[in-house]
């Protein structure tokens, strides 16, 4: 009798290989066969769950959301006050001061592909606009008297904090080290409190 695959295990192993070589080498270096000798199997095997590099980097993003998600959830969860959720929220999403710089990279990699591809892109603005709606509700709650403009200006200047220093620090960490993050993210947040 023919032994029978472990596609979810296989599955995994392959996410693993990818999210690697996307975070270590960056999109350039993301192909079929990086992957494929990532996970120390065949490209055939690479290209029977991700038959292009688009569904590689497609499947990166998405667990990329997932694990922001799940990290955002559980930062929100534990936390009475809507400051304190707001700033839990925001701060789990900046990449130094938790050690998230392989998300940072992968982020950034997907990002630069997706600038080139409207499939990509509206991957990208779908799980943006899902953190743009957490951080809305946050703000919202922390401040019910703001008017909507407020409350959506606000919500976009501190997720853009938050995203751009992750950019800035992912390609240059000596500047953007996690105590400036901190900083920088207490400032914003000071309105809030």
């Amino acid at each position: 009798m023919a032994r029978q695959r472990d596609v979810r295990a296989q599955r995994e192993l392959l996410s693993n290989a990818t999210w690697q070589v996307l975070a270590e080498d960056g999109l350039p270096g993301l192909t079929l066969r990086a992957v494929a000798e990532r996970a120390g199997c065949t490209t055939g095997l690479v290209m029977h769950a991700f038959p292009t590099k688009k569904a590689l980097l497609l499947h990166a993003r998405d667990l990329l959301h997932e694990r922001t998600a799940a990290r955002a959830d559980a930062a929100e969860a534990a936390c009475e006050r809507p400051s304190d959720a707001l700033a839990a929220v925001l701060g789990q999403a900046v990449d130094l001061p938790h050690g998230h710089h392989e998300e940072s990279r992968v982020w950034v990699g997907f990002l630069a592909a997706a600038l080139a591809d409207d499939d990509l892109a509206e991957r990208h603005r779908a799980a943006n606009r899902s953190f743009l709606a957490r951080v809305n509700r946050l703000v919202a709650t922390c401040r019910p008297e703001w008017t909507d403009e407020r409350l959506e200006c606000t919500t976009k200047s501190l997720v853009a904090l938050v995203e751009g220093l992750n950019v800035l620090a992912a390609a240059d960490p000596q500047t953007y080290p996690a105590r400036l993050q901190r900083a920088a993210l207490t400032a914003a947040l000071a309105p809030l409190r």
